[in-house]
């Protein structure tokens, strides 16, 4: 580099102190026939399992859809639930978007506000007519979200709204929990989409302390473990025995 018009060169040992990559240290000791050391095999393993549940979760909600056109109903399932999700995907989106984490870290996110808004699209077609309530209620969204999604709110608020979006996660289960619990019955609710939410959440658990995230974005990993495993023991529980006509039915 240039100093005062004379060329000075590095010396090696700053060369030398230069951080090497984690992968690249990962993929030497194997080259070299030895197992990875643990300070650059988690943070590895993490990376990966991020982008594996990024790439999963671009058809998490889809068995979920699938469900719903199939039978042509949403019986057993709660609207206010799944409004309440796209809410704080919404939220949880815009935060990690201005909040400089990596991609593998949220990138399912925005995959599953697009699935979340096309399911809850669905279930206003099925739930004819829809109450002017929840016409307000959407138009309401979609004038608030764009705004949420560009970061153009005050950073204090912004704040706020990501720290209630734990809270709102956590609510929009309660709805559906309590509306199984109920009627003794889990309705059109897929398990495959819960059980890749609950398998998910696991993964995120990991990754979120791996990649030091705050601990806000940790919580709601946890809440989720927590909600997605109600479901899945709900749907494993009240679910039903295919009768024989039903069966037959199928089999036709």
């Amino acid at each position: 580099m240039l100093i005062l018009g004379l060329r000075i060169s590095r010396p090696k040992s700053y060369i030398a102190a230069q951080p090497v990559p984690y992968y690249a240290l990962c993929f030497r000791a194997l080259s070299n026939g030895q197992f990875p050391e643990k300070d650059c095999l988690l943070p590895l393993i993490s990376t990966l399992l991020g982008y594996a549940i990024v790439a999963a979760s671009t058809t998490v909600k889809l068995p979920q859809i699938l469900k719903i056109l199939e039978n042509g109903s949403i019986r057993g399932l709660s609207i206010l639930s799944f409004e309440l999700e796209l809410v704080g995907y919404t939220i949880a989106l815009a935060y990690c978007l201005h909040g400089g984490l990596p991609f593998s870290a949220y990138g399912e996110l925005a995959f599953l506000l697009i699935q979340a808004l096309i399911l809850v699209a669905i279930m206003y077609y099925y739930s004819q007519p829809v109450s002017t309530k929840r016409w307000m209620t959407a138009l309401m969204y979609c004038g608030l979200a764009p705004t949420i999604l560009a970061g153009r709110i005050d950073p204090i608020l912004f704040e706020a709204l990501y720290a209630s979006q734990h809270a709102i996660f956590l609510f929009a289960k309660i709805p559906q929990i309590w509306q199984n619990f109920s009627n003794k019955s889990t309705g059109e609710l897929s398990f495959l989409t819960n059980f890749m939410n609950f398998g998910g959440s696991m993964v995120r658990v990991f990754t979120s302390i791996q990649e030091q995230a705050p601990k806000s974005v940790l919580l709601g990993s946890v809440l989720g473990v927590a909600t997605n495993s109600i479901l899945l023991s709900q749907i494993l529980i009240y679910r039903k025995p295919k009768s024989r006509a039903e069966k037959e039915k199928k089999k036709e």
